[in-house]
């Protein structure tokens, strides 16, 4: 049987599908091909994997119809001998190119299960979407499986889009999904901002300083009127500083030195700079308590509020423009135009209502432990108390981050 050509399938050949499966070893493709050579076969597609040291081959060839038999049984006689096993099928239709996948997934948490892959995949399904492969990411100190999907249409007419179709089921089913584009853009982002408290590291600044002040109660009095809405950012936050006046400046120093960072950060700045990734801190905080660390941490970038501080002894006051919602997209603006680099190729990382504008600005946004309003806005969320599971996220691997941190 012959065809009539298609792309670089020579006419005249047959075109044959070949399946070669079994444990992994020196000089599989080598045999293969030999056999194959050897009768003159084409090759025009080709895509071999080994998982956990088992060996799959598929190859789309062309082979000349008299020697099919040939052909295979050269094949079965080389690979029996490996101790594999070989598949020779000819094919009536000439298989179409595998598909451009549309998007990519990642599925995150301590333990995937079978249920939760399978009510991902019934949610993909809902939206005519096909899954085109699997990888699994990294199984420590979080599993990570990411997925290749082909979506005809991420946001139907009338309906609920696709990404937040996967944010409900995350929350319904206790893991973390990304979505993402696919193709070179995922791998295109080269800065990544983070918010500080809560983020960045595990505790709030300002609280921390009001405990020196022995100012707990004032200060928790005024975030709870910010919370019922009686106060904006920086109403709150003037309000709050208000209550540290008269601290001695050596508390700030105090402070910085207990600072925790959230389990992760390292790894994450670390191998994301080894990457070249510009990487920055914006804080409703202060920069007085945050610039040790973020010289410690090798940032490229930090910005804060300025606490003002008069004969050793802090004020009750903060210098200059206040760092709110607004002023942190402002900034990571600022960052990307420094790098040179475009704001869909900008990572931001933070926790709450303040961080919405910088979210939403960037290219991807990420909501880390967040509170409802900044999940609603953020590309997605990270529920675990791990920071490097953003780099899971950007696409890498357990073996890629690795490497990065050699």
């Amino acid at each position: 049987m012959t065809t009539e050509p298609f792309n670089a399938l020579t006419a005249g050949l047959t075109p044959v599908l070949i399946k070669v499966t079994g444990q992994d070893k020196s000089g599989v493709s080598a045999a293969v091909f030999r056999v194959l050579a050897a009768h003159g076969v084409q090759l025009v597609d080709i895509e071999q994997s080994v998982f956990r040291g088992h060996l799959s081959l598929a190859a789309f060839v062309g082979i000349n119809p008299d020697r099919i038999d040939t052909v295979t049984e050269g094949l079965k006689n080389t690979l029996q001998i490996l101790g594999l096993q070989v598949r020779v099928e000819e094919l009536k239709e000439v298989p179409e190119p595998r598909p451009h996948s549309t998007h990519v997934l990642a599925l995150l948490g301590s333990a995937i299960t079978a249920e939760h892959v399978h009510r991902v995949g019934q949610t993909l399904a809902n939206y005519g979407a096909n899954i085109e492969a699997y990888r699994g990411l990294t199984d420590y100190p979080i599993t990570a499986i990411e997925l290749d999907v082909s979506v005809a249409n991420p946001n139907p007419g009338g309906g609920v889009p696709l990404r937040r179709a996967l944010a409900e089921l995350s929350h319904e089913i206790g893991i973390d999904i990304a979505i993402d584009r696919a193709g070179v853009e995922r791998r295109a982002k080269r800065l990544i901002c983070f918010d500080c408290d809560s983020t960045l590291i595990t505790q709030e600044v300002i609280e921390m300083l009001a405990a020196y002040a022995g100012r707990e109660e004032e200060v928790a009095a005024v975030t709870e009127r910010a919370m019922r809405g009686e106060l904006d950012f920086e109403q709150s936050l003037r309000e709050r500083v208000a209550t540290l006046a008269g601290l001695d400046e050596s508390v700030i120093h105090a402070v910085a030195k207990d600072l925790q960072l959230t389990p992760g950060v390292r790894t994450t700045l670390k191998a994301l700079q080894k990457m070249g990734f510009k990487t920055a801190v914006v804080s409703g905080g202060f920069i007085q308590v945050l610039e040790g660390l973020a010289e410690e941490l090798e940032l490229d970038y930090v910005r804060a509020n300025t606490l003002e501080i008069v004969d050793g002894k802090l004020t009750g006051r903060v210098i200059g423009k206040v760092v709110d919602r607004r002023a942190k997209a402002e900034f990571l603006g600022e960052f990307a135009a420094d790098s040179g680099l475009e704001m869909r190729h900008t990572v931001a990382v933070g926790d709450g209502a303040n961080d919405i504008d910088m979210i939403s600005a960037a290219g991807l946004g990420i909501a880390f432990n967040a509170k409802p309003a900044l999940r609603d806005v953020a590309d997605t969320s990270v529920n675990s108390p791990f920071m490097d599971e953003v780099l899971y996220m950007l696409g890498l691997n357990k073996i890629d981050v690795e490497r990065a941190l050699r």
